[in-house]
């Protein structure tokens, strides 16, 4: 492979990457879901009751940007803020009854945007795909020391 083809595959990782949020923003549109509002809930949905701070971390966002984002969550009902046990200065966030029926439609719509976009691939290629991108994710966990 040459730097050409390498330079080529990192620009079509970012490509399909910003290409495939933009298609599930406009799933999640008649939702009345933002982009941040659905990765955090998608983020609490595989990590509930994370602490506020943990969750800004992960997220690589501001804690006070997400304050506020989890305070409209908070708003609409999709989340609650909890005491942490043994310290009731730090909160931590979860997903409420209603943020788990929400969560419960926006994978119905992932499952939905998948079968569109890999549906010309067999299931051998989609394994390959994922272990694929499994070995770049694991390199760039290494190389950001994370």
């Amino acid at each position: 492979m040459s730097e050409h083809d390498d330079i080529r595959l990192g620009f079509l990782i970012h490509d399909v990457s910003r290409m495939r949020r933009t298609a599930y923003d406009q799933l999640m549109k008649p939702l009345g879901v933002t982009r941040a509002q659905w990765w955090v809930l998608a983020h609490l949905s595989r990590h509930d009751g994370m602490m506020q701070t943990e969750l800004a971390a992960a997220l690589e966002v501001g804690k006070a940007s997400l304050g506020s984002l989890i305070e409209r969550l908070v708003t609409a009902g999709f989340v609650e803020r909890r005491e942490a046990p043994g310290d009731r200065r730090a909160k931590r966030v979860h997903l409420a009854e209603p943020g788990f029926a929400l969560v419960q439609q926006m994978t119905q719509a992932e499952i939905s945007l998948n079968e569109r976009i890999l549906g010309d691939l067999s299931s051998a290629e989609r394994g390959t795909m994922i272990r694929t991108l499994s070995v770049i994710k694991q390199a760039l966990s290494r190389q950001l020391g994370a």
